[in-house]
């Protein structure tokens, strides 16, 4: 008797995807006041659901997922440290500078999305560039570019969230999602 196992990435995506759609809300501008309605969405759900669903990919053999998810698992769990004030006093171009890192961490990530498929390719391509925008307005100290970064932000969000979600809603009926090709597929 066969037993069917559950797909990890749907989890680690929706994780991301909320609490990403949430903070760049306020990046964007269209949330004002504090971020901290987004501390425990960083530390539970974008970070540590993430990081199991990283752990459970690595149990299934998928180096991508694994890395993905628990590379950003960590980074809410960062935020959630940095922005709180638990990691005390951060300076904005000390913030700008692990942001960039992440940036170029999902560039090259982004390049091993060429033929997974179209969904994938968009949320990784999003990523990085809100990535980029937001360590650059926080260099800068330019709130332009953390607009910009917000704005991109939610539509990484809601891609993310659909590339998770459709699998879901998929597998429940029985169906292939509808994920689109990617580049080079």
């Amino acid at each position: 008797m066969s037993q069917n196992k559950a797909n990890p990435g749907p989890l680690g995506l929706s994780g991301f995807a909320l609490t990403t759609l949430i903070l760049s809300f306020y990046n964007a501008g269209i949330l004002s006041g504090s971020v901290s309605s987004v501390f425990g969405l960083a530390i539970f759900y974008g970070g540590l659901a993430q990081i199991v669903a990283g752990i459970l990919e690595y149990k299934e053999g998928n180096t991508f997922g694994y890395i993905a998810f628990f590379t950003y698992g960590a980074f809410w769990e960062w935020f959630f440290f940095t922005a709180s004030g638990l990691a005390g006093a951060v300076p904005a171009s000390g913030i700008g500078a692990v942001l960039i890192g992440f940036g170029i961490f999902t560039l090259v990530m982004w390049i091993g999305t060429f033929r997974a498929n179209l969904s994938l390719f968009m949320t990784f391509l999003l990523l990085w560039i809100t990535f980029f925008l937001l360590g650059a307005g926080a260099i800068e100290n330019s709130i332009t570019l953390t607009h910009a970064g917000g704005i991109v932000g939610i539509l990484t969000a809601l891609v993310a969230w659909y590339t998770g979600l459709v699998q879901v809603v998929a597998s429940s009926l029985g169906i292939n999602p509808p994920l689109g090709k990617a580049p080079l597929s």
